[in-house]
């Protein structure tokens, strides 16, 4: 489990103890189609345990509403940011970013939020983390839950991240200022190479499935891809709401997945992706057109635990899927070695500009895997969370 990397007091001087409840002071952030309550990392506990039970408890975890915490009862807004001093050189902050489980009493850390990553930005510059002067401000993230640094290009103006423009997001109403995020550093986040089986395409036995092609990639996200028809979903049906068939199937390829890295099954990683060839729907939020000119395919991402359709797209995983897209030969194959790679999802369609190369190694390198985001400050103010839900559960208690 990865958590806040440098060791503190459990009980944070920065808390404030209010009869009954502890206060803590926080920001919420919208980041892309995602939202997180951004913390100081200083406000946290640095025990596992005690972490887990203060960050379900901001959240209001587990309760299927998160109607008691600060948590918007879905995948994508059910997040944290726990932000501190750099770690590493070159880096201006550490950024730990935690997937706080709507219904279960479970906290992962086994991935980046490539959304929340844009809000990381925005944060940095009204925090006052870097400097903000000029038009745009260039934050080097590195990002505790991978062990890698990725930049952000923040707009600003008058010391200030800028909040309006023309940059679109589909799944977020309106436009605002375009936040660029490069993240071709961020290879092998997990395995440590871009592709963890030295192929392109691997053959997995799946309980229920049989023998399935899939492509593993790990840059951004350790993700797993699959056409879409092997799940038994016709090319022309995706995206879909997964029903408990699919979900079941979902998670026997995900533990496949993890099983052929030697990996633990069960986490958040390997990231299941569906895909298939670009072709007219419409988005399961809005009931927008989509046409399949303006497509290089059409994807869709369940993740998390419990496994969940994600409404939109993880930034990250666009980023591994763009990748796997310019990979010759891969269950996701766009032709050509470069440029943008155009994937619809469930509330739209996002872009993703990849240009692959060859390393010094010999080996194939990224030197381009960038996207365009939309982030801003929500609030800022003081959470108050229950004294009593921070204590460890009894023995026998359920």
């Amino acid at each position: 489990m990865v958590v806040a990397n440098r060791a503190r007091a459990s009980a944070s001087p920065e808390w404030r103890e209010e009869g009954e409840l502890v206060a803590v002071e926080c920001s919420l952030m919208r980041g892309g189609t995602s939202k997180a309550v951004f913390l100081d990392e200083a406000v946290v506990p640095s025990d596992p345990d005690e972490q887990a039970r203060f960050l379900l408890a901001l959240m209001g975890s587990p309760d299927p509403r998160q109607i008691d915490g600060l948590g918007g009862a879905d995948l994508l807004t059910s997040k944290v940011a726990m932000i501190g001093p750099p770690s590493v050189p070159g880096a201006d902050l550490d950024y730990t970013f935690a997937q706080v489980s709507v219904r279960d009493a479970r906290v992962d850390y086994d991935i980046n939020c490539g959304n929340i990553s844009a809000a990381v930005g925005v944060y940095a510059v009204e925090h006052g983390l870097v400097d903000a002067h000029g038009e745009v401000a260039t934050v080097r993230i590195h990002n505790v839950n991978t062990r890698r640094v990725f930049y952000a290009e923040v707009p600003v103006a008058a010391g200030h991240a800028r909040v309006e423009g023309a940059c679109r997001v589909d799944g977020v109403p309106g436009s605002g200022a375009e936040i660029l995020l490069d993240l071709r550093e961020t290879i092998g986040t997990v395995t440590g190479d871009l592709l963890p089986t030295g192929s392109a395409v691997d053959t997995l036995e799946v309980p229920g499935l049989g023998s399935v092609q899939v492509s593993i990639v790990d840059i951004a996200y350790l993700c797993v891809a699959v056409r879409a028809s092997a799940l038994g979903i016709a090319e022309g049906d995706l995206p879909v709401l997964p029903d408990d068939d699919l979900l079941s199937a979902v998670d026997q390829l995900q533990r496949a997945a993890a099983r052929h890295l030697d990996l633990a099954e069960g986490t958040l990683v390997p990231v299941p992706i569906l895909v298939s060839e670009p072709h007219d729907y419409r988005t399961l939020v809005g009931r927008e057109e989509v046409a399949a000119g303006d497509l290089d395919l059409v994807a869709e991402v369940i993740g998390g635990q419990p496994l969940a359709l994600h409404k939109a797209f993880p930034g990250g995983a666009g980023v591994t899927l763009a990748v796997t897209a310019r990979l010759p030969g891969s269950v996701a194959s766009v032709p050509g070695y470069g440029g943008p790679v155009r994937i619809g999802h469930p509330s739209g369609c996002t872009v993703v500009d990849v240009v692959l190369g060859t390393g010094p190694d010999g080996k194939m390198s990224v030197e381009r895997a960038a996207y365009s985001r939309t982030a801003r400050r929500l609030l800022d103010g003081t959470a108050y969370l229950k004294k009593a839900a921070l204590r460890p559960v009894p023995e026998g208690v359920a």
